[in-house]
């Protein structure tokens, strides 16, 4: 379990991220046709989970935006944003904000939240994801991960795009 905070009082998450070094769990997300995705999909592309409580905020949307606007070229990296919204949301958020080339996956009928360790269990968004970043490589080995320490705060980007030298 990790403890976080939202605006300054602990939460609690259920579980903890993925260790490093260790293979990924495989997932099963629903893209916005509301056809279903796995981890095995993104084949060997490096593959860097965006994992944010709901993209109809600012900082959920500011660090979708900043994934892609910092790796929208790189042919052999993919930008996952994971959020428990549902897929018509997540679609009308890519539209509005031109997010081409980032995969947005709702966890809404899937135990993603569980087994990554993002599931927060107590405070006001009880049943969100935490925000948290994990970074699988091209053969599904966690190598970064990042549970931000406080909600309302961005991720580390640069230790993201430095484990991907």
């Amino acid at each position: 379990m990790a403890k976080i905070m939202f605006k300054g009082e602990y939460v609690n998450t259920k579980g903890s991220l993925p260790n490093e070094g260790k293979q990924a769990p495989n997932f099963t997300l629903v893209r916005q046709d509301l056809s279903e995705v796995t981890l095995e999909a993104y084949g060997n592309k490096t593959k860097i989970l965006n994992i944010v409580p709901s993209l109809d905020t600012g900082v959920c949307a500011a660090s979708a935006k900043k994934f892609h606007e910092k790796l929208s070229e790189r042919s052999d990296v993919i930008v996952v944003n994971i959020s428990m919204d549902l897929p018509f949301a997540q679609g009308r958020f890519c539209a509005t904000e031109s997010l081409d080339g980032v995969e947005t996956l709702s966890a809404f009928r899937s135990s993603f939240s569980d087994d990554y360790g993002v599931k927060m269990v107590d405070g006001p968004l009880s049943g969100l994801c935490s925000r948290a970043v994990v970074v699988i490589d091209k053969d599904n080995k966690v190598i970064y991960t990042e549970q931000v320490p406080e909600i309302t705060q961005e991720p580390d980007y640069a230790s993201v795009l430095n484990c991907l030298s």
